[in-house]
């Protein structure tokens, strides 16, 4: 089964891949290496889901706003591709930033909803390496932002 294929069946829409708004690019390719700049949690009517995880937001609120960075990831990824998400080989590498209160330690569990729904669309190729931060803050408030690394064929 095909990668849209599988977004297809797993109902999901993909969100518009948006331009950067900064001195920055949204992707960048060095040979077979796909760069995705971070992907700030953004719900499905376009709000900036903010918040810091452990006060104003729980960490399930958490997982679903790292979901919703990963469906920006995809976005971004599709694009950089020319909309041909075949030529993905594997994900290399998320780096999720949770903008969580100093008590907060379930940043694993938050940075879980971009993990697994890189792994449920790319499946044993969306498998890949990780690290879920803590921060005090991120930009415009978000609750989370997660990077990420991708192979191509």
């Amino acid at each position: 089964m095909s990668y849209e294929d599988k977004i297809k069946e797993l109902g999901i829409t993909l969100p518009e891949a948006k331009a950067p708004v900064g001195n920055y690019v949204a992707a960048k390719t060095l040979g077979k290496i796909l760069f995705i700049s971070g992907q700030i949690s953004i719900n499905e009517n376009g709000q900036l889901i903010k918040g810091k995880i452990g006060k104003d937001l729980d960490t399930e609120a958490g997982y679903n706003a790292a979901k919703r960075c990963a469906l920006s990831i995809i976005a971004q990824v599709k694009k950089a591709c020319g909309n041909d998400l075949s030529k993905v080989k594997s994900c290399i590498k998320l780096t999720g930033f949770v903008n969580s209160t100093e008590e907060f330690t379930e940043q694993p569990k938050v940075i879980n909803g971009a993990s697994d729904l890189i792994a449920s669309i790319f499946g044993e190729s969306g498998m890949h390496t990780r690290a879920a931060v803590s921060t005090n803050s991120l930009p415009l408030g978000v609750s989370v932002e997660v990077d990420a690394i991708f192979e191509l064929e």
